[in-house]
C-alpha cells in the first residue's frame, strides 16, 4: 500500500519554514519562523514530533552541527527538506490552492 503524499496543515507550515530558512533551519529558528509568519504558537513538542515524522517519511533530513560554547557545548540539529519532501509540499499546496480557488471568502492576503 502506497503512502499518501498529502501533508497536514502543520507539516506544510514546517516545510515552508525549512525552505525559507535554508541552511539556518534548526529548532529555535524554525519555531520562531512559524510563530512570526503565521501568528500561531508552535510548541517544542509538536515541532519536534512533526520534524521526526517528516524525517521518517523521507521528506526531511537532518544533521548535527558543531558544538558551541554559547549552548554549553551542545550542538544544533539542522533540518532540510529533501527532493521528495519538496514534491509532496508542492503537491499539497497545489491541491489546497485548487480547493480554495473561487471561494467567495478566499483571499491570498
Amino acid at each position: 500500500m502506497r503512502k499518501s503524499k498529502h501533508l497536514g496543515e502543520f507539516e506544510i507550515i514546517v516545510l515552508a519554514a525549512l525552505i525559507r530558512l535554508a541552511d539556518d533551519a534548526y529548532g529555535v529558528k524554525i519555531r520562531e519562523e512559524i510563530e512570526t509568519r503565521s501568528g500561531r504558537k508552535a510548541s517544542v513538542g509538536a515541532l519536534y514530533a512533526t520534524l521526526s515524522r517528516l524525517e521518517n517519511k523521507g521528506y526531511v533530513s537532518s544533521h548535527t552541527g558543531e558544538a558551541t560554547a554559547e549552548r554549553g557545548g551542545r550542538a544544533k540539529r539542522y533540518y532540510q527538506i529533501t527532493a521528495s519532501g519538496e514534491e509532496s509540499f508542492q503537491q499539497s499546496v497545489r491541491t489546497l490552492s485548487l480547493m480554495l480557488n473561487g471561494l467567495p471568502e478566499w483571499s491570498t492576503a
